[in-house]
């Protein structure tokens, strides 16, 4: 056929047209079909705790965003998260693999330890912040009879020793602890407890002197009057304990701290899935109920893009690094 004929011109043009949208077929039914299977999402610790709360709820609601595509949590406790992240970073980058990331992961881990089994850049790429959490400073009311911060250094001074509970080396409450100890003039030592529920067991028994909490956490068992919180490390109360002052009203201008969950995937998720998980992650945190049932929960929620989460991480990466330095703290 003579390639001037307008027959050869036009089926040139219909063959050109066809590549093309083979080309872009993929891209397209990733975006239409994501999830095709039940999205996994892991959590680095147990059942009950903050992160656990933060993704069961989540996993409802995307579930329901997706038509009743499970989303699976999937505990894996241990190693103040590590034992999750190392898992997670090796998942297919599909999207079908998540992680619910943590401050310790991925900002506090690179400075506590000297060779991680991941790499928290290279390996995940953030998703979106879900929410901040902030702590509370909890004491056994049969323990000790202090009701605020100031009385409860007093009453410190006055032991042999302050030992504070942790639920894990090298996650924020036991650096907190430390912070504590610098802020008020006091050496706590740290007692780190392999789970959250061992460390709550350990308070409820007065065998600790006191621990830092996230307030999702701490307020169930301050309302049951298992426990007291003396102050919340927020920039302002907590709603779920909006009778305790922060440690800032108290005058404890540098006890300002707090954790963070967010979501995460492997590191070479493609962007097309990371901007469609970005939308309907964003889409289920500023849902009212889904916003209500965490802030309910204790938390404070954020919601960012995933260049702001970027930003977050960079930013406690270095924050958190100074923390650990100061404390000459390694982990191995």
């Amino acid at each position: 056929m003579n390639r001037s004929h307008p027959s050869f011109r036009a089926l040139r043009r219909a063959v050109v047209a066809g590549l093309c949208a083979a080309a872009f077929a993929p891209q397209a039914w990733s975006q239409a079909n994501f999830p095709s299977r039940p999205v996994r999402l892991i959590v680095g610790f147990p059942a009950g705790t903050g992160p656990d709360i933060v993704a069961r709820l989540l996993a409802q609601k995307l579930s329901e965003g997706w038509g009743g595509v499970g989303v699976v949590v999937d505990n894996k406790p241990g190693a103040a998260g590590l034992i999750a992240a190392s898992e997670a970073a090796r998942a297919a980058p599909d999207g079908h693999t998540l992680m619910l990331a943590e401050t310790g992961q991925l900002s506090i881990a690179p400075s506590s330890y000297n060779k991680l089994p991941y790499d928290p850049v290279r390996d995940f790429a953030p998703v979106s912040q879900v929410v901040s959490a902030d702590f509370a400073l909890l004491v056994n009311p049969q323990k000790v009879q202090a009701r605020n911060v100031k009385d409860f250094v007093a009453w410190s001074k006055q032991q042999k020793g302050l030992f504070m509970a942790t639920f894990g080396a090298g996650t924020p409450g036991h650096f907190g602890a430390y912070m504590f100890g610098e802020a008020v003039g006091l050496q706590p030592e740290p007692v780190h407890y392999k789970s959250t529920g061992d460390a709550l067991a350990g308070m409820f028994s007065g065998d600790m002197h006191a621990v830092f909490a996230s307030v999702g956490l701490a307020a169930p068992n301050v309302k049951a009057g298992k426990l007291v919180a003396l102050g919340t490390t927020g920039p302002v109360r907590a709603p779920a304990l909006p009778d305790v002052p922060t440690m800032k009203e108290q005058g404890y201008n540098t006890l300002e701290f707090s954790s963070w969950f967010g979501i995460v995937a492997p590191g070479k998720t493609p962007p097309e899935v990371l901007a469609r998980l970005e939308a309907d992650v964003l889409k289920a945190v500023r849902s009212a109920d889904g916003k209500q049932k965490l802030q309910d929960a204790g938390f404070r929620v954020t919601g960012t893009t995933r260049d702001e989460f970027a930003r977050i991480i960079a930013a406690d990466t270095v924050t958190w690094g100074k923390a650990v330095k100061a404390t000459g703290f390694k982990a191995d």
